[in-house]
């Protein structure tokens, strides 16, 4: 992907987050376990997606690939981020950081259609409530995933074909815990301005684009909701989409202050917090949102624990 006569430069240090040595340890045990809870919580979700056959519906089929896709987007990033707390080594091949840079964009880019997928299918089901299974069968539901799969890789692919001509020099330091494009850009001594359009035409389709969508989703559900008569109805309505609202809004809140709002510091340390936000707390929390206030998943996970506890009770009884 780079040949030699374009840089000189065969490897990239990041600088990490902005904390004081002495807190090194502190950071790496929150960061562990905020890493390990992401990890254990999304597996869990979609053990349950997958073991209940009450929770067979494209609502837990679109969340079950967002849980994978958090999965994802958490592994690209905070297992480097702790190893260069852990070691100190600060410094990340030329190749592992365009490979960590092409998947960290795909599964964000990933994280917005699906959420747009989920927003639809709430529009759906509460709009048109009586035409759902004919509208959001299984074949659309594969549609919505595998384009968004497609296009998410599209998207990056464009971004880190891009980024492959552009040279580099003697600044090889990234004020990041990670391979950002946006920061590897103020690096290179080429021009970089083909790059920024893309990034900025291609934020356009992936992250305003799928945000308009949701909105406007949420328009019509709002106006349909205003219609309905009963408080009761108006309170299951809004009980089936205030996860899914509850999640866009920390993830596109975090979005917006970051590229809309962007630090004037020179350190650009309130841009590494927005990004730890996105990708590191969101995933985090996701699991929680999706299932302290939903009965389908407490149903599953009490179904689930019943088993094990018979099961555990069955080996015991049999040694």
């Amino acid at each position: 992907m780079r040949p030699e006569n374009q840089s000189s430069v065969s490897h990239f240090l990041l600088r990490g987050l902005p904390i004081r040595p002495e807190q090194q340890g502190a950071f790496f045990a929150l960061f562990l376990a905020m890493y390990l809870t992401t990890v254990l919580g999304n597996l869990l979700l979609i053990l349950l997606i997958r073991l209940d056959a009450r929770l067979h519906t494209p609502m837990y089929f679109f969340l079950s690939h967002l849980a994978c896709s958090d999965i994802s987007l958490s592994s690209v990033t905070v297992p480097k981020m702790l190893l260069n707390m852990q070691t100190q080594d600060q410094s990340i091949p030329y190749a592992g950081c365009v490979t960590q840079m092409y998947f960290f964009i795909v599964f964000t880019a990933l994280d917005n259609f699906l959420l747009t997928s989920m927003a639809y299918d709430r529009y759906v089901a509460i709009c048109h409530p009586l035409h759902y299974m004919t509208i959001m069968r299984k074949g659309l539901c594969f549609l919505l995933v595998t384009g968004s799969w497609l296009l998410s890789c599209a998207s990056a692919l464009s971004h880190t074909l891009l980024f492959a001509q552009l040279s580099f020099c003697d600044e090889n330091a990234i004020p990041h815990f990670f391979c950002d494009l946006g920061a590897l850009l103020k690096l290179s001594c080429s021009d970089t301005s083909l790059n920024e359009l893309l990034i900025f035409t291609v934020g356009l389709a992936s992250i305003t684009l799928p945000l308009i969508c949701i909105l406007i989703s949420y328009g019509r559900i709002g106006a349909t909701i205003l219609k309905v008569p009963s408080t009761k109805d108006i309170c299951k309505a809004l009980s089936t989409c205030g996860s899914h609202l509850t999640v866009v809004s920390l993830y596109y809140g975090t979005i917006i202050w970051l590229y809309l709002f962007p630090s004037s510091n020179t350190s650009s340390d309130n841009n590494i917090i927005a990004s730890v936000m996105y990708t590191v707390v969101t995933p985090m929390l996701n699991p929680f949102i999706y299932s302290l206030r939903n009965r389908d998943m407490k149903g599953a996970l009490e179904k689930l624990i019943n088993r094990a506890t018979v099961l555990c009770h069955d080996v015991r009884s049999s040694l």
